[in-house]
């Protein structure tokens, strides 16, 4: 057991590590200091409202900080949603190619995706920004290739999701039609904690990762549920 303890706290130091941006193939402290400032602007305030000033006022820097790492606001936002994807990628690695059941491979990899959600909250709330602009088309003509980029590169992600419920499907535990709807509807839930969560007075580690096993939970339940079931 208390190994358990040990290894679960040590998960929750590397995501935290990698939510402030401290990577080990990144050796650039300032850079990194500045993308962790800036996704809580943009979480904070949206993109539009967000300017250069209120990230260098955050981490009492000079604009001219900012502007030797990225030229522009469109820049440095792309960076903070690549870099958001970057670590949902490396979180969910250890689970591509797992063998066993289906839905166990699920589960680990959604209560993953929802402690990231929770743990890299900043960045993923700026993940989701940026995926609004994308569809409302809020991008300009120079923006707009980078973003189909980031996009794509955010589809990918999805993708492995994707597999895993169609095997899931396919084993007999999941019921659902169309992979892409059952997917989307899937990560409205997953997702859901960039919206709601707040940590609170005294919260544990195990408290975090029950609320993530309740999100988990709820979103196998509407995966499992028979087609035509009435509510």
């Amino acid at each position: 057991m208390k190994a358990g303890k040990t290894g679960r706290a040590g998960r929750w130091e590397v995501s935290r590590r990698m939510a402030l941006g401290v990577r080990e193939h990144v050796a650039d402290s300032s850079r990194i200091d500045i993308l962790r400032a800036a996704a809580c602007c943009f979480m904070e305030r949206g993109y539009t409202a967000t300017s250069i000033d209120d990230v260098a006022r955050r981490i009492g820097a000079t604009k001219g900080r900012i502007y030797h790492h990225f030229p522009s606001k469109a820049d440095l936002f792309a960076e903070v949603f690549r870099h958001g994807m970057d670590i949902n990628f490396e979180a969910l690695a250890p689970f591509q190619g797992m063998a066993g059941p289906a839905l166990v491979r699920w589960r680990r990899m959604a209560k993953t995706h929802v402690l990231q959600m929770i743990d890299t909250k900043p960045f993923q709330r700026a993940v989701w920004i940026g995926v609004e602009m994308h569809l409302r088309g809020a991008t300009t003509p120079e923006q707009r290739s980078v973003f189909n980029e980031l996009i794509d590169y955010r589809d990918r992600y999805g993708a492995q999701f994707r597999d895993t419920l169609i095997q899931c499907r396919d084993e007999g535990v999941f019921r659902f039609e169309n992979p892409s709807i059952a997917g989307q509807l899937m990560f409205m839930t997953l997702n859901s904690p960039i919206f709601w969560y707040s940590p609170r007075t005294g919260e544990t580690r195990s408290d975090i990762e029950a609320i993530a096993d309740q999100v988990v939970d709820y979103a196998q339940g509407g995966l499992c549920k028979e087609q035509g079931t009435q509510t």
